[in-house]
């Protein structure tokens, strides 16, 4: 269990699950594509989504896994929309190809959750030649997001009904290299440090959500952007980790981590609490709004950021 239960302004905690944040509300009508959902807080995400009434597209890099995932979903709510579509997102092929066959199903847009990601892997680039934990945390995503960007735009135009963007990041944003983004420097292999690199990626996230948000809000369109972290949960995301930190993690890990439903709980609550409608550019944690660092708050390398990664999937 979460150590600390405190409830906070939104009235939810780390304590709090997905379905809790949710409970009343009717999705009905909205479709919402949640990435990395064939396992973990994805899967969950997933089907709190299915349970309220919304039309699910899982993106997942193994279709046979989401399928079972999709088939435990339907075997406990009946009534769930859900498709399952490949999404590779360290290799933008496949981000273009999700994105192309997306847009042809003719399936509205409401949601779109970034939620996918790999943690402080060994040193690897990713099949367009990018450090992976960069290429499939940001570049992936933000490639993704541009792609659906017009759908959204016409989906909340036509409906009347606010589009949002959920941008998972993490606390390990904080944790990064001294300059943040290591712009000249992403690929370096001889000054490569996994948890740092991660943290990088995270520090990303965040300021593609916050610079999005400018953007959109800029222009007027009827779509949030915002970023979070979803807390530490024991999930795949730690496969990359040795046999001594996990056993170690495992020792502390009912004092100090969320249970999966609870580590969805702050997904769930911004994509769909009504009570975040029109709150753009925050950072959340425990279903509550907070503070990234400073960093993350930089509006100049926010939009260095922006070009570069423009840069990268424009190529």
């Amino acid at each position: 269990m979460w150590l600390f239960g405190r409830k906070g302004p939104s009235g939810f905690s780390s304590s709090s699950t997905a379905e809790e944040v949710t409970q009343g509300i009717d999705g009905t009508g909205l479709s919402a594509i949640v990435t990395g959902a064939s396992s973990g807080i994805g899967a969950e995400t997933a089907r709190v989504l299915a349970l309220r009434g919304v039309h699910v597209v899982m993106a997942v890099r193994n279709i046979s896994n989401g399928n079972a995932v999709k088939e435990v979903i339907v075997k406990e709510i009946p009534s769930a929309k859900i498709d399952v579509m490949e999404l590779d997102l360290s290799s933008m092929v496949s981000v273009r190809k999700f994105a192309s066959e997306f847009d042809a199903s003719n399936i509205p847009l409401n949601i779109l959750i970034n939620n996918a990601g790999v943690m402080a892997t060994p040193f690897s680039l990713s099949q367009d030649g990018w450090e992976l934990q960069f290429a499939t945390n940001h570049i992936g995503h933000f490639l993704l997001t541009n792609l659906l960007l017009e759908k959204m735009k016409s989906t909340s135009g036509s409906s009347g009904i606010e589009g949002r963007i959920v941008i998972l990041s993490s606390e390990g944003h904080k944790l990064t290299y001294s300059d943040g983004i290591r712009f000249n420097k992403i690929n370096n292999q001889a000054e490569y440090q996994s948890y740092l690199a991660y943290g990088q990626s995270k520090l990303a996230n965040i300021l593609h959500a916050n610079e999005l948000a400018r953007r959109l809000k800029e222009e007027g369109a009827n779509i949030t952007v915002n970023s979070l972290h979803p807390g530490v949960i024991m999930t795949n995301l730690f496969r990359y980790q040795n046999y001594f930190v996990n056993a170690a993690f495992g020792t502390i890990a009912r004092f100090a981590t969320k249970t999966v439903p609870q580590g969805a709980a702050t997904t769930c609550y911004v994509a769909m609490n009504p009570e975040v409608k029109g709150v753009t550019g925050k950072y959340f944690n425990n279903s509550n709004i907070c503070t990234p660092n400073s960093k993350a708050l930089d509006q100049k390398l926010a939009q260095k950021l922006w070009d570069f990664s423009m840069n990268i999937i424009q190529a």
